[in-house]
């Protein structure tokens, strides 16, 4: 159902473009985090990586 507002005006190219960057960059971000972490983790209970 389409809303009846003045705001249906689709945005250009550049701008979903970047939406598009700064979601993939943190998500990326927030991967990296929980990976840290759970290096972190098993780093403090003992295992350790080659």
């Amino acid at each position: 159902m389409q809303r009846m507002t003045e705001k249906n005006v689709k945005q250009p190219l550049w701008r979903r473009l970047l939406w598009l960057a700064i979601i993939w960059g943190g998500s990326v971000l927030a991967l990296f985090i929980v990976a840290s972490l759970f290096r972190l983790l098993m780093n403090a209970a003992g295992l350790k990586v080659h």
